[in-house]
C-alpha cells in the first residue's frame, strides 16, 4: 500500500492504541521517587541545571511571608531591562541592536562599537545567491516556524565551515543568523501567501540604513511604509523578548543540543522546534484568538460582571478552546508582575490610540485587572497571578498588521539573540554532554521465543 504522510491508516491507529498502556505513568510515582516533573519542584521553581552570566530573573519578595510573591525583575547581563528600555526611550533610538550587542559581548556598546556592529549586521543581511528561489520558494509550509527551521538547516549547505565550533566561527554564524532571521521569516511568509492565496509576489531587499524593527515592517508591507511609533513599539517588543534566562524551554534546548558538540545550524533549528510549541512561543496567538472569541460573545466590553462571567467560563472549559485557561495570565516565575508586560503596556496604549482601537485596549486592561481574582477564587490559588508579556504582544502585532502566522517567528527573530549568547556560553564552559537521569519503572519480563508467543 502506498501511504501518504498525512494519513493515519487503520493499521497505524490499531498499533497506537496497542501501545498506550505501555506508556502511561502513574502520577503518584513522581512523588514516590521525588522526581521533579518538568524539572520543577512542588512550588513551581525550576531545578538548577546550570550557571549563566547572560540574564537573571528575580522576584522581589513583599515581606508578607509568601516566598516568590512580589514584583518581577529581569536583568540582561546584570542590567535591569526596565533601565535599558528607559535609556532607549529617553534618547529616542532603536535599541534591539544594542541589546544584541549586550547579550553577546557582556556590556553596552560605545557609539563607535555600535556603529561598527550595525555595519556588520548590515553586511551579513544578504541571503546567498539563489537561496530565495531554491529554498524559500520550494514547498512553502503553512507553518512559518517550520519554514524558518528549514531555511536555517538549508543555510548549513551554504557554509564552507559549517561544522567548526571554534568560538570565532560560531560567533560569525550566530551574527549571520541574527541578522537573517527577519529576512527568512518575511520571505517565507510571502512565498506561502502567494502560493496559497495568489495575488502579487514581492520580496523587498532589506535596507542597510534601517534598524531590524524598521526592516521587518519595510519588507513585510507592499508599500514599505510605517510610522515611527509602529517601528518603535516593534523594536521594544524585540528588546523585551530577546532573552529570559537559561531555563526557558527553547534556551535550555540550545544548551542541551550545543553540549553534544553539534553545529550552530542544528542547535538553532532545535530551538525553533521548541519555540514553535503552543506552551512556549505560540502563547501570543492563543491570547489574540481568545480575545476574538471574547469580543464575539461579550456584548458589553465595559461590563465587569459580564467579562467576569466569560472568564469563569474559560476556566470551567465552557468557552473558546475549552482548555480551562485564561491565556496570557500567569507565569512560571513571576507572580505579582512581569516586568516585560509592565514596560510594554504604556506603548500598547499609545499605539491603540493611533490605530483607533482604544475600546479593545480597555477590554485587555479590564481582563488584566479581573483575571487574577477570578483565577484565585475559581482555582483556590493563593499564589499571585499576573499578565505576562504574551498578554499584550498579540494585540500589538495585530495592530501592526502583522499576520498571525508571523507572531511566533517574530518571537524567534528576537530570541535568537539570547540563544546565540547561550550557545557560546555552553561551548566555552562545558565539556560534558547534558544528560539527566530517568527512573525506570516498568516491570521486568522474561524473553519469550517466537513459537511460544500468542496472537
Amino acid at each position: 500500500m502506498n501511504y501518504k504522510f498525512s494519513s493515519v491508516t487503520p493499521e497505524i491507529r490499531r498499533l497506537a492504541d496497542k501501545s498506550m498502556d505501555g506508556y502511561k505513568i502513574n502520577p503518584e510515582l513522581y512523588m514516590q521517587y521525588d522526581v521533579k516533573r518538568g524539572l520543577r519542584d512542588l512550588d513551581g521553581n525550576g531545578v538548577v541545571a546550570g550557571l549563566t552570566n547572560i540574564s537573571t530573573i528575580k522576584v522581589l519578595n513583599t515581606g508578607e511571608g509568601m516566598p516568590n510573591h512580589g514584583d518581577g525583575k529581569l536583568y540582561y547581563r546584570g542590567i535591569d531591562v526596565e533601565d535599558i528600555v528607559s535609556g532607549f526611550i529617553k534618547e529616542k533610538r532603536f535599541g534591539f541592536e544594542e541589546t544584541i550587542y549586550l547579550l553577546l559581548f557582556g556590556d553596552m556598546p560605545s557609539e563607535h562599537e555600535l556603529t561598527e556592529f550595525k555595519q556588520i549586521l548590515a553586511d551579513f543581511r544578504e541571503l546567498p545567491t539563489t537561496f530565495t528561489r531554491d529554498v524559500i520558494m520550494k514547498a512553502p509550509s503553512d507553518n512559518m516556524m517550520n519554514t524558518l527551521a528549514k531555511s536555517v538547516l538549508a543555510l548549513y549547505s551554504y557554509d564552507d565551515d559549517a561544522n567548526n565550533i571554534a568560538i570565532p566561527n560560531v560567533m560569525r554564524q550566530c551574527i549571520e543568523l541574527i541578522t537573517l532571521f527577519p529576512v527568512l521569516a518575511v520571505y517565507g511568509y510571502n512565498a506561502y501567501k502567494y502560493y496559497n492565496s495568489g495575488g502579487s509576489l514581492f520580496f523587498h531587499d532589506p535596507d542597510p540604513k534601517l534598524s531590524i524593527a524598521e526592516n521587518l515592517l519595510y519588507m513585510l508591507r507592499p508599500d514599505k511604509k510605517y510610522t515611527e511609533l509602529e517601528a518603535r513599539i516593534l523594536d521594544l517588543a524585540l528588546v523585551l523578548h530577546a532573552e529570559h534566562g537559561g531555563g526557558n524551554n527553547s534556551t535550555f534546548t540550545v544548551h542541551v543540543v550545543s553540549s553534544s558538540g553539534t553545529d550552530t545550524y542544528s542547535a538553532i533549528a532545535a530551538s525553533l522546534g521548541s519555540l514553535k510549541g503552543p506552551k512556549h512561543g505560540g502563547a501570543n496567538i492563543k491570547v489574540a484568538m481568545m480575545f476574538d472569541d471574547m469580543k464575539a460573545n461579550v456584548k458589553d466590553w465595559t461590563d465587569e460582571e459580564e467579562v467576569k462571567a466569560y472568564l469563569k467560563k474559560l476556566l470551567h472549559k465552557e468557552a473558546f478552546d475549552r482548555a480551562g485557561l485564561i491565556y496570557g495570565m500567569g507565569h512560571a516565575v513571576y507572580s505579582q508582575s512581569d516586568p516585560r508586560a509592565k514596560v510594554f503596556k504604556g506603548f500598547v496604549e499609545k499605539l491603540s490610540a493611533e490605530k483607533g482601537r482604544e475600546e479593545e485596549f480597555a477590554l485587555y486592561s479590564l481582563v488584566e485587572k479581573l483575571a487574577p481574582d477570578v483565577i484565585a477564587s475559581e482555582r483556590r490559588m493563593f499564589k499571585g497571578v499576573c499578565a505576562n508579556v504574551d498578554f499584550y504582544s498579540g494585540f500589538v502585532y495585530r495592530m501592526l498588521g502583522i499576520p498571525d502566522e508571523l507572531f511566533t517567528p517574530i518571537f524567534a527573530v528576537s530570541r535568537i539573540a539570547g540563544w546565540s549568547a547561550h550557545r557560546i556560553e555552553e561551548l566555552i564552559n562545558s565539556n560534558k554532554i547534558i544528560r539527566p537521569a530517568y527512573k525506570a519503572i516498568s516491570p521486568m519480563h522474561e524473553y519469550t521465543d517466537m513459537e511460544n508467543r500468542m496472537d
